[in-house]
């Protein structure tokens, strides 16, 4: 029988799609043992970009440690992560050492697997990148962002999966489909193609479940060739994340492949993720409807909520059809890009701006006119000749027509910043002000969490309010009341 490998996305992707990126530290630890027993083919590891972000900002925990402490919990299964191409921990565009330098201390952290990919498909962008993660010792995955468009032919996803390998001589080829724009149809001539020029390496499917098709376009891509799927544990599925695991395997093993994970600890992590979910009031994922505007649009689904509240914030929330509408229209005059980071949030900010002021192009901001120009990597397909010179026109003046070369950071950092870590040199190069010190002033990332009894939630919660006048529970014969004193 032929063996179908898991590779699980619980610990990355799923909170990043389900939970804004706002799982911590102990939640992970709490269960990274079990995981390590389940038998996965790799565990996807937090490592750069949006976790990055929120976990310096947002819950103030060290993104290297963490990546320290996860890899030292879990040594059986190797941890991959990755950068992604030009872009930093931001939408900037970054020096070439800056993401050489990541990888180096990803590996040197304990990653064992690397990935990186263009969401325009510039393998100029990224061949070094997985060149030098392979001179490390790391196992390499080209990833290949999945768009749908003119421009995104079977023809081009073969010729790109050539060249990675080619060019990069990676260890495995990856069909990322970050919009959940994957169908059926589309699978059946898509997966062939690559495969056609793949020999024997091993051919990774990575959905998300936004349309409700990922989970079917997984087990036709199984059929066609695909040899490793990134699931994640429900509750952490579904939704805008990857299809279930639980459901994924016993499909699978329903049409007769061998997937060799243990159901019994799956279902002991996907339970500690349900209790957190309760305790912390966070969304469990389910299925979605079917939304055929969906392929219009092509808006992650966390983008969407920012542009209700920002819509909301002008008085406009009855626009947000026309900004989805506004999005497509953008898309094609912009040359087909991707919606991924970086390009989700540029196109986005500027269909914003266009139907909010009323006039389109009016504002530009900084990235979409380095994105013009040519500062994010070759554009697969050009802009419109119109669009463009309005862009250019209306865009900051200090941005010159030509990309200049990329002046190396790191020695600059190094100079800057003596007595300290490349670490911490990485994070103040990707951080302004005072992030990273109140980070830093936060002290050590903690490491247990902690199920409470619901009444000592309840009192802790009380007692974070301010002045409460009075407090009275009762249960049976057990009476308490909290108040002033008379």
């Amino acid at each position: 029988m032929t063996e179908i490998k898991v590779i699980d996305t619980t610990l990355r992707d799923a909170h990043q799609s389900l939970w804004a990126t706002r799982m911590t530290t102990a939640m992970m630890l709490s269960v990274a043992a079990r995981m390590d027993r389940i038998g996965f083919e790799a565990i996807d590891l937090p490592s750069g970009n949006v976790h990055v972000d929120v976990g310096v900002r947002y819950l103030k925990e060290n993104p290297w440690e963490k990546v320290r402490l996860l890899c030292q919990a879990i040594t059986r299964t190797p941890m991959f992560g990755g950068v992604l191409s030009r872009s930093g921990v931001g939408f900037h565009v970054v020096p070439d050492d800056i993401p050489l330098l990541w990888i180096e201390r990803l590996v040197a952290n304990g990653m064992r697997r690397f990935r990186t990919f263009d969401p325009l498909a510039d393998l100029d962008s990224i061949v070094p990148l997985l060149r030098f993660a392979k001179g490390l010792g790391a196992y390499t995955i080209g990833a290949l962002a999945f768009g749908h468009s003119p421009v995104h032919t079977d023809e081009l996803y073969m010729q790109k999966t050539k060249e990675l390998i080619e060019r990069a001589g990676v260890d495995a080829i990856m069909l990322k489909d970050a919009g959940g724009l994957l169908t059926p149809d589309r699978i059946r001539t898509l997966v062939p193609a690559m495969k056609k020029v793949m020999g024997k390496l091993p051919l990774e499917l990575h959905s998300h479940c936004i349309t409700g098709l990922a989970p079917l376009v997984y087990l036709e891509g199984v059929k066609l060739g695909v040899d490793h799927v990134h699931t994640s544990i429900a509750p952490l599925a579904n939704g805008e994340a990857q299809p279930a695991t639980q459901t994924i395997v016993r499909n699978l093993r329903g049409m007769g492949y061998t997937v060799n994970v243990d159901d019994a600890l799956i279902d002991e992590v996907g339970e500690h993720f349900r209790r957190i979910a309760v305790q912390e009031g966070k969304p469990l994922g389910v299925p979605l409807e079917y939304d055929a505007f969906h392929f219009e649009h092509q808006v992650p689904g966390g983008m969407q909520s920012n542009f209700r509240f920002q819509l909301a914030q002008a008085g406009l929330s009855h626009k947000l059809d026309e900004v989805l509408h506004e999005c497509a229209r953008i898309r094609g005059e912009l040359g087909w890009p991707i919606m991924i980071t970086p390009f989700s949030q540029i196109v986005g900010t500027q269909a914003v701006l266009n139907v909010v002021h009323g006039e389109r192009y009016r504002i530009v901001p900084d990235e979409v006119k380095k994105y013009a120009l040519g500062y994010y990597g070759k554009l697969l397909a050009p802009a419109d000749p119109d669009v463009r010179d309005r862009i250019i026109a209306n865009g900051s003046q200090s941005i010159p027509l030509e990309p200049p070369p990329p002046e190396p950071a790191v020695p600059g950092l190094r100079k800057k910043y003596p007595n300290v870590s490349d670490e911490e040199r990485l994070l103040r190069y990707s951080y302004a002000g005072t992030q990273v010190d109140e980070m830093l002033a936060a002290g050590p990332i903690q490491t247990e969490y902690y199920f409470e009894k619901p009444i000592v939630r309840l009192l802790n919660e009380l007692a974070k309010r301010r002045k409460p006048a009075r407090i009275y529970i009762e249960k049976g014969s057990t009476r308490l009341e909290l108040g002033p004193a008379r």
